[in-house]
């Protein structure tokens, strides 16, 4: 297939949100893998609680939210220098291993970032990952105040890359944000790493695959 560009999320799927759980584990000895997931998995409810709501904070605001609560529910403590530690953590996660190298392989077409991160939890951290040369646009939510699987987060792209939505590849290693872009109009490629099973959204991926590496291939690059 072609596509005249592509557009990423960043968090899970460029960048290992899990990451932080070697500082979790350094906090919290024993409870670092425990604290992460429940972390994250913290973190996307209160994006989709608050777009529901219509009560929008940006995503360092539920980021921290969402901490704080993981470590009342798990009755750890965790005062201001710990959380300001893994809130900076944030900003430095590392990428999964074959991103850099796909990307380059992905380079002759015009790629982008979509995410329910902040500005000012983007660039800090796509700047240390050195990729800001790489993507023409790194889009936030921000800019509308909602979170994605909005379809009007999905149409930033469209506006932003002035590219159909048809002509758009998406990649998500989330199954629900493939399944709302595809919902949209997009070609859509789940990165599943996990070998997680498919959400029943009734609507799935183009594409289902384990390694941004085997993007290239795909796309005619």
């Amino acid at each position: 297939m072609k596509c005249e560009a592509l557009v990423f999320d960043a968090y899970g799927t460029l960048f290992d949100v899990h990451s932080v759980a070697a500082h979790c584990e350094r906090l919290w000895p024993g409870m670092g893998a425990t604290v992460s997931q429940f972390w994250r998995t913290k973190q996307l409810g209160y994006t989709w609680q608050r777009s529901l709501m219509r009560r929008y904070e940006d995503f360092h605001a539920v980021t921290e939210a969402a901490l704080r609560y993981v470590c009342a529910a798990l009755e750890i403590e965790c005062g201001e220098p710990q959380i300001k530690q893994l809130m900076d953590g944030y900003l430095e996660l590392v990428t999964f291993p074959e991103v850099k190298d796909a990307l380059n392989r992905l380079a002759p077409l015009k790629l982008a970032i979509l995410s329910n991160g902040s500005p000012k939890m983007l660039e800090p951290l796509v700047r240390h990952a050195g990729l800001d040369s790489v993507f023409a646009s790194v889009l936030s939510v921000d800019s509308l105040k909602l979170y994605k699987p909005d379809p009007r987060v999905y149409q930033l792209a469209v506006d932003k890359l002035e590219v159909t939505a048809s002509g758009i590849g998406f990649v998500s290693s989330n199954c629900w944000d493939a399944c709302g872009a595809k919902s949209f109009g997009f070609t859509t490629f789940w990165i599943n790493r996990s070998n997680a099973p498919m959400d029943h959204l009734g609507v799935t991926p183009d594409f289902i695959v384990h390694s941004l590496s085997e993007l290239p291939a795909l796309v005619g690059v």
